[in-house]
């Protein structure tokens, strides 16, 4: 990820995170894609009612997929408002769709939605990672991790 490229993340006034994957996985490759939304869905991401709890993405017919994200209706939609819980088809070239393909195929690897953003133009984007699941002994170093930057950062704030 390029410094232009955070900067976007940064200026977006839509940060929808999943915290719990970085605390699960370890990231081996992140890309960015965007996702294919019906009109009631981008106005609710727009107000920030989405979330990526409990979501994963697949692979079917040379297409990539996220199942399990949540985009809650839209407030003021009609009987035409979207279904909360869909599968939502993202888009990625060929080639980075057939690389995630041969790396999900090897055991312990999957593909997670990190961040889902708004771009400069508007549209929606989704951060996804290629990850490999972490093991009981990775997370308690995680949990130690955090709490010695907790601890640093206490010390420094009282001096």
């Amino acid at each position: 990820m390029n410094k232009q490229e955070e900067e976007i993340r940064k200026k977006s006034p839509v940060n929808i995170k999943n915290k719990k994957a970085a605390f699960e996985y370890f990231f081996i490759e992140t890309l960015t894609a965007g996702i294919v939304l019906t009109g009631t869905e981008i106005k609710s991401i727009r107000a920030g009612k989405a979330s990526l709890v409990d979501s994963y993405c697949f692979i079917t017919n040379e297409e990539i997929w996220v199942r399990g994200m949540s985009v809650s209706p839209y407030f003021y939609g009609s009987y035409n408002n979207h279904e909360m819980k869909r599968d939502r088809k993202l888009l990625l070239t060929k080639r980075e769709i057939r690389r995630l393909l041969s790396a999900t195929k090897q055991t312990g690897y999957t593909i997670v939605p990190l961040l889902v953003f708004l771009d400069e133009n508007g549209r929606a984007k989704m951060d996804i990672a290629l990850c490999k699941g972490k093991k009981a002994f990775d997370k308690r170093q995680t949990l130690k991790e955090k709490e010695d930057r907790r601890e640093m950062d206490r010390a420094i704030k009282h001096y």
